[in-house]
């Protein structure tokens, strides 16, 4: 049980470090924005490497985009124009979804879409070890130790931002059928009303008209 148990958390921080660190390829077209997003909470290191890969037509000259990084609210992280090869690197302020688009320059539109390879490091994955293990004066298991501390830190962490993500849309869940039921019962009761006006209405006509 307790040898189940060690490979279910090895399984686990593997996991953690594949989503964390990703090699991505994006095809851009040659007119349009290609985007690619990831949601990230709030107080993370998040690093970029992007590089461009030209299309046969493009083995000639230097394939250039421009990209743009952009927060949850819509705040400039980075942005560069003229690129073939960049970096971006910033910690977040905010929990969401952090967007990276790149299109092709004007001079290059018109013609044959583009590669772009996209290395993005999250938390953990960002974190540079070699530095670490030099100001700290630590090496083989005892760093390695450590990459796993830290790999389960950040496990913990996620585990109470995702229950903490489940207890808010629970919230506005309830709230939202909180709402709709006090709705239902307004709109039976203005049919209810409506139907009771036109009944004393009704009655009224048949008695002047002598009908009842």
């Amino acid at each position: 049980m307790k040898k189940f148990g060690l490979r279910a958390w090895a399984v686990l921080v593997v996991i953690c470090w594949a989503q964390m660190s990703e090699g991505i390829w994006l095809d851009v077209p040659s007119t349009g924005t290609k985007c690619v997003s990831e949601e990230i909470q709030n107080n993370v290191v998040v690093l970029g490497d992007y590089v461009v890969v030209p299309m046969e037509d493009h083995a000639k000259h230097d394939a250039s985009i421009s990209v743009r990084v952009t927060s949850p609210f819509g705040n400039n992280l980075h942005h560069k124009e003229n690129a073939t090869v960049g970096q971006f690197a910033f910690t977040t302020t905010e929990a969401g979804n952090y967007l990276a688009c790149f299109w092709l320059d004007s001079h290059h539109q018109g013609s044959t879409g583009i590669s772009v390879n996209l290395e993005w490091r999250i938390g953990i994955a960002a974190k540079d070890w070699d530095t670490v293990a030099k100001k700290e004066k630590i090496e083989g298991v005892e760093l390695e130790l450590r990459k796993l501390e830290s790999h389960v830190k950040n496990i913990h962490e996620n585990l109470i931002y995702l229950k903490q993500r489940e207890a808010d849309m629970r919230e506005v869940s309830e709230r939202t059928n909180s709402r709709v039921a006090w709705f239902s019962i307004m709109s039976l009761g203005v049919c209810i009303m409506v139907s009771v006006v036109q009944v004393f209405h009704l009655k009224r006509y048949f008695l002047k008209k002598k009908l009842i």
